[in-house]
């Protein structure tokens, strides 16, 4: 048994595919399936299941995979600990955003470039995904760091986060619609107002489409749904084009002049758009995974009056991770 069979194994079975674990580990597909075979007969016991459309465990399989990660992780343990010796920061960083996250609000790719510059031996993944998936992976092991969309007030449990972003949401329409009535315009409207409307929201698995979800349940009526898009850019033109009302986080009034649309405040409730920094509570596993998390946390602002307001979950074990790794005290920390 060799560790770079475990390697591949582990790749295909987080892959669901041969040919996208072949192009993960940079190699040709026939050999990674030849060393995965050359395993199974080594242990006497088939580890995939090949017969469907995509790849699974088997019984045998799902028990090995817990070994087969334990054992990569110890060696890259080993990797990681020579190297800081070394001073040498290296390993992989997994992370993922939630769609237009780093557009405007803040220079994701930026922060990224600059963590690359300073630390050129880590690999960055760098995905774009749901909450609801990006939450599921990061309680699972195969993320590190994500920006999501928060439905509730509090983290999920095993995660915590750092709110960085904290808005009401508004209803924006195209400048005839008839909602825009001068009471409206000063005083908002009740979010019943939008029981009978065609509306124009992100996508299930979304915080902003649960927090909407919520908010209807709340006041009695179920949304519907009329189109629905992962970029927060292309709500905002279909509703300029009178297709519906969006809801959206609350925009500048020049910002929604310059897209054509008015902007009116929902209220009765109150829903809000939150996104946030966030990780497994007891921290990423790897020192490049909590070096980047120190520097973000670092970087990107921190919404409320103090680290209560603006930091859910129990961070404590994560801050101190971040301060002791060596990003975050060549960052003056």
């Amino acid at each position: 048994m060799e560790l770079r069979q475990l390697q591949y194994f582990v790749a295909v079975v987080e892959e669901a595919n041969f040919t996208r674990a072949a192009a993960r580990l940079h190699l040709a597909q026939p050999g990674v399936s030849a060393q995965i075979r050359q395993l199974e007969r080594e242990l006497g016991q088939p580890l995939l299941d090949r017969s469907g459309r995509s790849v699974t465990v088997t019984e045998v399989g799902g028990a090995v995979l817990t070994y087969a990660r334990a054992a990569l992780a110890a060696v890259e343990g080993i990797r990681q600990t020579v190297d800081q010796f070394s001073g040498l920061l290296r390993g992989r960083v997994r992370i993922a955003l939630l769609s237009g996250a780093g557009s405007h609000r803040f220079d994701m790719a930026s922060l990224l470039a600059d963590f690359h510059d300073a630390h050129p031996q880590v690999e960055i993944s760098l995905t774009e995904d749901t909450s609801e998936r990006m939450l599921t992976a990061l309680q699972g092991g195969t993320l590190d760091i994500a920006v999501i969309g928060l439905m509730d007030e509090e983290p999920p449990p095993g995660t915590s986060c750092q709110i960085v972003v904290d808005e009401p949401l508004v209803a924006a329409v195209a400048p005839d619609d008839a909602l825009l009535t001068p009471d409206a315009e000063r005083t908002g409207i009740p979010l019943a107002a939008l029981r009978d409307r065609a509306l124009i929201s992100l996508p299930r698995g979304t915080g902003l489409r649960g927090v909407l979800e919520r908010a209807c349940a709340e006041a009695g009526f179920r949304p519907r749904i009329a189109f629905e898009a992962a970029a927060p850019q292309v709500l905002v033109r279909l509703a300029a084009r009178g297709l519906g009302v969006a809801v959206v986080p609350a925009l500048p009034a020049d910002e929604a002049a310059a897209a054509g649309l008015r902007t009116l405040e929902i209220t009765a409730p109150r829903p809000r758009g939150r996104v946030a920094l966030a990780w497994r509570t007891e921290g990423p596993a790897g020192p490049a995974a909590r070096a980047l998390l120190g520097r973000l946390r670092d970087a990107l602002p921190v919404v409320g009056t103090g680290d209560g307001a603006a930091v859910t979950g129990r961070t404590g074990g994560a801050r101190q991770a971040a301060d002791a790794s060596p990003d975050h005290q060549a960052a003056g920390a």
